[in-house]
């Protein structure tokens, strides 16, 4: 059995305060929080075994926080990228249901990244939520072994050992600019509104900034998403690697202009990147589709692309 809790700021409910309720959870019991209509401006630091929150309704359930890699956090030193985070989530797994999920430091020039969801779940499932900010909106952990710049890791995992982590997007909406959606796991995003937003520069940003572990056969999938934005037309890129070996497919989705016809980039003009990445997009539709990609992007045959939507298959149902 799992223990309910019901949080409400109208004072309906067990709790008023989502930390209240998850605190008030017994050891590794499983739970399930319904979480009521209302903004919750709260930092939620979730290490429960196997959690789930519902919200009431998605765009007007929503937990909100506001603290950038450039802000001072309270031990004198900045926050960094993975302090900035508004909701993490640790544990074996976690379910969220109808839930807005926003950072609002701001733009990442003047706030740096800011997370606003930070998953390192062994098995993540998310229905039907909606992740706001603009820098680094969606990490999805293992950190790569190692940071390019010491001490950029400090946060909730910088000493853990990595682990795997498989992820499952389904009908959500995720919003950003520059490498909005990052990390090393495995993730399917399934019809999902992925919007990039605009900073009224030439390159307005990277949906996507894997750093997907060598010996890992999957990354990010991307299955029947809509691509959409306020952006100038071909001032987005699909993705660039976060390191090495990052995997990255787009299947079956459709591209409005503001993505650029090379789609690909590599990372900060890293000429080797072409050598190790792993980018596939197969059944691009829409202004934003083309037939002139970054040469090492992959079509994937019909058996390689059957084995993508069998990892879609299997991760939807974790």
């Amino acid at each position: 059995m799992s223990v309910k809790r019901v949080v409400s700021q109208r004072g309906d409910g067990d709790y008023t305060i989502i930390t209240e309720a998850i605190h008030s959870i017994p050891g590794d019991e499983p739970a399930v929080i319904w979480i009521k209509n209302g903004v919750y401006h709260e930092k939620l630091l979730i290490e429960k075994k196997n959690l789930t929150m519902i919200g009431e309704d998605a765009e007007r359930t929503v937990i909100t926080y506001h603290d950038g890699a450039y802000h001072t956090h309270p031990d004198g030193r900045t926050y960094g990228t993975f302090r900035s985070y508004t909701v993490f989530l640790g544990g074996e797994r976690a379910e969220l249901r109808n839930l807005t999920i926003a950072n609002t430091a701001g733009d990442g020039d003047t706030a740096g990244q800011a997370i606003a969801l930070y998953s390192d779940v062994d098995q993540g499932r998310f229905i039907n939520i909606r992740l706001l900010g603009h820098q680094d909106t969606l990490f999805l952990a293992p950190l790569p072994e190692q940071p390019r710049t010491p001490g950029s890791f400090v946060g909730p995992r910088e000493m853990a050992p990595r682990k795997p982590c498989e992820d499952y997007f389904k009908n959500c909406y995720i919003e950003g600019d520059v490498d909005f959606i990052f990390g090393g796991a495995a993730a399917a995003f399934c019809n999902c509104e992925i919007r990039s937003l605009s900073k009224g520069l030439p390159v307005n940003g990277y949906i996507t900034a894997a750093c997907t572990p060598k010996d890992q056969e999957f990354g990010f999938i991307f299955h029947q998403c809509h691509l959409v934005s306020n952006c100038g037309p071909g001032t987005v890129f699909l993705g660039r690697p976060w390191r090495e070996y990052a995997a990255t497919a787009f299947l079956d989705c459709h591209m409005e202009e503001h993505i650029l016809p090379q789609g690909w980039s590599r990372w900060c003009n890293r000429l080797d990147d072409d050598k190790t990445v792993r980018y596939f997009e197969a059944g691009s539709t829409g202004p934003g589709a083309s037939l002139q990609r970054a040469p090492w992007v992959i079509v994937p045959e019909e058996p390689q692309k059957k084995r993508f939507l069998q990892k879609v298959y299997q991760l939807s149902q974790i």
